[in-house]
C-alpha cells in the first residue's frame, strides 16, 4: 500500500482537513452518521444544524459547493424510492395538491432523504480530503481485519487496470468499425467481456505469483504508520461532539 493511487473524489488540498490523520477522519464520519441515524424524524431542525455543521466542515476543507454538489447525484436511486414510499405506504392519508399520501409514508420519504443525504456528504467529504492509500492505512490503524484491507487494496488497484483495459478493447473494436446498436450485437459485447474476464483472472494469477516470488506470505508490510495527536483527535471529533449536542436536543426538545 505504499504506492500513491489517485481517484476521481479526491481534491487536493492543503486544508487542516486534508493534513488530518485517516484514522481520525474515519472515525468521525463514522461517529456522525451514527449521530445522524440516531435522531429523531420527527426533530426537522436538527437535520438543518447538522448541514450547517458538514457546510462548515467543507469550509474548513476548502470543497467547493459545486464539488460536493455533484458527488451526490449517487444517491438519485435513493431519492427515487423515497419519492414511492407516500404513495405505496399503509396508514393515515392526507391529501395534497389532489393526491392521496400516507402520512407515515411521507415521514418515510423524509427520513431516507434528510438521513441519507447527510450520510452520503460525510462520505463524500472524507473521500475529497483523503487518498485511497491513506483510507487504507487509516483502517488497518483502526485494528480492521487485515484481510479486509488487502482485499479492499487489490481491488482499489486493480480496478483502474481493468477498467483501461476495457478502454483498449473498446478502441479495438471501434477501429474495425463495430458499433453497438441493437441485439444482433449482443454477441460481441459478449465475448468481449468473455475475454475481458480471462484477461483479467490470468493477470491476477501473474501478479500473484510476482508477489509470492517477492516473499508475500499473506500480509502486506507496513510502509507508513498512521499516528495521531490528541489535538488532532480534538479536531476531528469536533463534528461527531457537536452533532451529539444536537441529536441530544433533538430527542429532549
Amino acid at each position: 500500500m505504499g504506492a500513491g493511487h489517485a481517484h476521481r473524489l479526491y481534491r487536493h488540498g492543503e486544508s487542516p482537513v486534508h493534513t488530518l490523520p485517516p484514522h481520525t477522519k474515519l472515525a468521525a464520519a463514522f461517529l456522525f452518521v451514527l449521530v445522524v441515524v440516531s435522531t429523531p424524524r420527527e426533530a426537522m431542525w436538527a437535520f438543518g444544524a447538522y448541514a450547517v455543521l458538514l457546510a462548515a466542515v467543507a469550509e474548513r476543507a476548502r470543497v467547493p459547493a459545486g464539488f460536493l454538489l455533484r458527488r451526490l447525484l449517487i444517491e438519485v436511486p435513493f431519492v427515487a424510492f423515497a419519492v414511492l414510499l407516500p404513495f405505496v405506504a399503509e396508514g393515515a392519508r392526507v391529501h395534497v395538491l389532489g393526491l392521496s399520501l400516507s402520512v407515515e409514508g411521507l415521514w418515510g420519504a423524509w427520513n431516507v432523504l434528510a438521513k441519507g443525504t447527510l450520510g452520503v456528504a460525510a462520505s463524500v467529504l472524507l473521500a475529497a480530503t483523503t487518498e485511497l492509500r491513506q483510507l487504507l492505512l487509516g483502517l488497518e490503524r483502526l485494528k480492521l481485519p487485515p484481510l479486509l484491507v488487502q482485499i479492499a487494496s487489490f481491488m482499489l488497484r486493480y480496478g483502474d487496470v481493468i477498467t483501461d483495459e476495457m478502454r483498449r478493447m473498446r478502441i479495438a473494436r471501434a477501429s474495425r468499425g463495430f458499433e453497438a446498436r441493437g441485439v444482433r450485437h449482443w454477441g460481441v459485447l459478449a465475448k468481449s467481456a468473455g475475454a475481458l474476464f480471462i484477461r483479467s483472472y490470468e493477470r491476477g494469477e501473474r501478479v500473484h505469483l510476482a508477489m509470492v516470488s517477492r516473499g508475500y506470505a499473506g500480509s502486506m508490510p507496513v510502509i507508513e504508520e498512521a499516528t495521531a495527536s490528541p489535538a488532532q483527535w480534538r479536531l476531528a471529533l469536533a463534528l461527531p461532539c457537536s452533532a451529539l449536542v444536537v441529536c441530544l436536543s433533538g430527542w429532549t426538545l
